[in-house]
């Protein structure tokens, strides 16, 4: 939506874009975040949905930066703190953080900063923001603006609910006048109604951008044997990138990251149950790596900023498309094609269902979780295009297909199988749900090891002979997906009987047909060119080797502070200065991203890189 207080007072953000020239090296706004600002500069409260990459955390820097009083950041992750204080301090921006992961020499500092009305920016999670000492203790402080960011914690009907974040509603009450900034990348209608309701923001205005990423290149296929093997091939067609592996245990990433370290793959595994300098450790080094894997739990990634990753692979489906869409986007963040591919099964489904089930919720929000369950696998396992269906599931409307994802590339291929699902389905029936899916299998192809008598003597023994063992695998599955086919978990070993009673006799009144995909393989490592986003970082080669020679040196640097070399300059900023070869601090401060914090900072040492390849 516009802002009504930007165009009633177009002054206002004059010093906003100052700051985002001389601070964050940028000339000019993306998309909607001088609308946000400039309310938010008003003295208003707001709530801004902008996509994975879109710049959120912009909208509540720069107001903070110049409105009077300390902006307070809401945050749920020591990482996604660590990782914004880093970049604001290598900008010259007073920020800091207040987090269990800080001594108390520190902390001691940090406060008499903020009594002394030196800081900026403070964040602080949720549980400690709302303990009665800190909110005494902030309310003789003069506040700026309060954001509360990945605010889809706070409802219910979100896919990272957090109980926490409920308590942010007080916030109204104990700090009246101080505007509130609400922010999150994923979030549908009814997620963002219930935000808005929590937060105490109803009468505020909603902001909500599009949640196209065009620079993603979306693949989903169905499990077909080891879900590891597969990762590996995935990741080995893909040399020398940086990747995201996401998976759904601790022991499945720590199983994952060796088979690729088997593979020659510089790999880590990264978990809650690591010990955590070894957890800071491992994320130091996949920051600061150009080409390293990390294999994750979901709780890894979330603010994490590394502006290169080039693919992220689910080796196990995602809890819903809120999170497939925030968990993707760690991939493209610079502008550049990136790929998100996800395997998926009947199997995660049942489990996911059967996790919601056994929650304890109330039963409206488990009915809204199940749906979005089903939502999710209808995407993977539907035949529309995938980026389309999740803006519509988002809510925009006139979405046209991506043309790029594999669905658009017609990888897919539809066949009717409904003969055959017949006989599946008349097979699950007299086999009374006793047995699994390979057994299933073997009944219908008349390849079971010492078949009893009464087994070989039903009418469906042997009548599969038309299909292979894996087409009736896949066949299987997809019973299972539509509900034509359940699967009673059994202590770990699934038995398939029939599903959904009226569903199939409709199947077999011919009035339901079921239709079966195929997909045709891609080249390995192949990546198709993207038809929009925005421009791909290209590096002439006579510009390359400077372009190096500025990583070598920016790596260096990233190593020395203990911080991400991203938070230094991006790659897309030295490709810059390599083709630009400035020769002066003014002509390098005109480079996109060089602000003037960092031109104190790096300009002796950026100007020395390129003088040695100019003279």
């Amino acid at each position: 939506m516009p802002s009504a207080v930007a165009e009633r007072d177009p002054d206002l953000l004059h010093d906003a874009r100052e700051i985002l020239r001389r601070t964050f090296g940028h000339a000019e706004f993306r998309g909607l975040q001088g609308d946000v600002i400039a309310e938010v500069l008003a003295g208003n409260s707001a709530m801004a949905v902008l996509p994975t990459g879109g710049g959120k955390s912009v909208c509540y820097q720069i107001p903070s930066m110049i409105r009077p009083g300390l902006g307070l950041v809401v945050s749920p992750l020591i990482a996604l703190m660590t990782d914004q204080v880093a970049g604001l301090q290598q900008s010259g921006v007073a920020a800091a953080r207040l987090d269990s992961n800080i001594d108390p020499e520190e902390k001691a500092d940090t406060w008499r900063r903020i009594d002394a009305g030196e800081l900026d920016l403070l964040y602080v999670s949720p549980e400690g923001l709302m303990q009665p000492w800190m909110l005494e203790r902030l309310s003789r402080i003069p506040l700026a603006l309060i954001a509360i960011d990945e605010a889809h914690c706070v409802s219910q009907w979100g896919h990272d609910f957090r109980p926490e974040y409920r308590m942010l509603g007080r916030l109204a009450d104990l700090f009246p006048g101080v505007p509130r900034l609400a922010v999150t990348a994923t979030a549908d209608a009814r997620t963002r109604e219930d935000i808005r309701s929590e937060l105490r923001l109803e009468s505020s205005p909603e902001f909500v951008a599009s949640f196209a990423r065009p620079e993603l290149v979306l693949s989903a296929e169905r499990k077909r044997g080891s879900a590891t093997k597969r990762v590996v091939e995935l990741v080995t067609a893909r040399p020398d990138r940086s990747g995201v592996v996401y998976a759904g245990s601790r022991d499945k990433t720590e199983q994952i990251a060796q088979a690729l370290r088997d593979a020659g793959v510089p790999a880590l595994a990264y978990h809650a149950g690591l010990e955590r300098t070894l957890r800071t450790e491992r994320l130091e080094d996949f920051l600061a790596a150009d080409a390293a894997v990390m294999v994750a739990t979901i709780a890894f990634g979330m603010g994490v900023d590394k502006p290169d990753v080039r693919f992220v692979i689910h080796a196990d489906a995602p809890a819903s498309i809120e999170a497939y869409w925030q968990e993707i986007g760690r991939a493209g963040r610079d502008g550049d094609l990136a790929e998100g591919i996800t395997l998926y099964g009947a199997a995660d489904m049942s489990w996911a269902l059967r996790r919601i089930g056994e929650r304890d919720m109330d039963g409206a929000v488990k009915q809204v979780q199940v749906g979005k369950v089903r939502q999710l696998y209808a995407l993977l396992d539907g035949t529309g295009c995938r980026a389309a269906t999740v803006r519509r599931y988002f809510g925009e409307e006139g979405v046209e297909a991506c043309g790029q994802c594999d669905l658009c590339t017609g990888r897919v291929e539809l066949s009717d199988a409904t003969e055959a699902a017949q006989k599946a389905l008349s097979a699950a029936h007299r086999l009374g749900g006793r047995y699994g899916r390979g057994r299933l299998v073997d009944h219908l192809l008349a390849k079971t090891k010492d078949p009893s008598d009464i087994e070989t003597s039903l009418s469906t023994w042997g009548i599969g002979q038309e299909l292979s063992a894996n087409a009736w695998r896949d066949l299987v599955e997809q019973l299972l997906f539509e509900g034509l086919l359940r699967e009673d978990p059994n202590d770990g070993r699934p038995l398939v009987g029939v599903g959904d009673a009226d569903a199939v006799k409709r199947v077999f009144r011919g009035e339901q047909r079921v239709q079966i995909q195929t997909r045709a393989e891609e080249p390995a490592g192949r990546v198709r060119k993207a038809r929009k986003g925005r421009d791909a970082l290209v590096t002439a080669p006579s510009d390359q080797a400077l372009f190096e020679a500025l990583r070598a040196w920016r790596s260096k640097e990233a190593k020395s502070q203990h911080v991400p070399p991203y938070v230094i300059f991006h790659d897309r900023t030295l490709a810059e200065i390599a083709a630009v070869k400035p020769g002066s601090r003014a002509v390098l401060a005109q480079v996109n991203g060089v602000g003037e914090g960092k031109l104190a900072r790096y300009g002796e040492g950026v100007l020395d890189v390129v003088s040695a390849f100019t003279n």
